[in-house]
């Protein structure tokens, strides 16, 4: 059975957040039947009825100041009309990621942001699905989920390093097993028939008095 997922992400800088956008596409394109399509949020206005169609949404941009771009903001505040309020992304999976130069950088903060704007819109979080790696001297920087991160992917690059160098390739390859995690998840949400875009009237009180 085919699944259709999206990544939508806001890259700036260097251009670290891009590559990890690409790693999660590369993952979810393992999974057999999948159809997968990058958008930079600059040109989300392009891709409107795919978002509309697909089974699963995975969100990214950087952490700045603790928080999402204000890009990113923007794309998520643009939510707030029919999408949120006729529930056009309900039981849609989601999922995100996030990079920072800092090992901690407020990255947390930045993902409950992305699972909140998720939340809203009633769709369906994915988290990371493999424990946090770096935990002990016997581990490295190599390991996958370096960053410990469970919302999602929390990557880091140094602000000295090109976007060629970093983020490092251990975060790449965790980027690359959530998107493929989440497609999965979205494929088997899909084959179980969980019915998306249909809420019923009980779930806009509000227009109960209209009708």
């Amino acid at each position: 059975m085919s699944v259709t997922v999206a990544v939508v992400y806001h890259s700036s800088f260097r251009g670290n957040v891009a590559r990890l956008a690409a790693s999660v596409a590369a993952g979810a394109e393992t999974v057999y039947g999948a159809s997968v399509r990058l958008i930079a949020v600059e040109t989300v206005d392009d891709h409107w009825q795919y978002l509309h169609d697909c089974d699963a949404i995975v969100f990214g941009c950087p952490t700045y100041v603790g928080s999402v771009s204000a890009r990113f903001k923007e794309f998520i505040e643009s939510l707030a009309g029919e999408i949120w309020l006729d529930r056009l992304w309900l039981n849609k999976v989601a999922g995100g990621f996030t990079c920072s130069a800092g090992r901690g950088g407020d990255k947390f903060n930045c993902m409950l942001d992305l699972v909140v704007a998720a939340t809203q819109m009633g769709m369906i979080w994915v988290p990371m699905p493999m424990t946090g790696g770096n935990y002990s001297t016997q581990g490295s920087e190599d390991d996958l989920n370096r960053m410990a991160g469970y919302l999602g992917v929390m990557a880091q690059a140094n602000i000295d390093q090109t976007s060629e160098e970093a983020p490092p390739a251990s975060d790449l390859r965790t980027a690359e097993a959530y998107g493929r995690h989440v497609t999965e998840v979205a494929a088997a949400l899909r084959a179980g028939g969980v019915r998306r875009n249909a809420a019923p009237a009980s779930v806009r009180p509000w227009r109960l008095a209209e009708t």
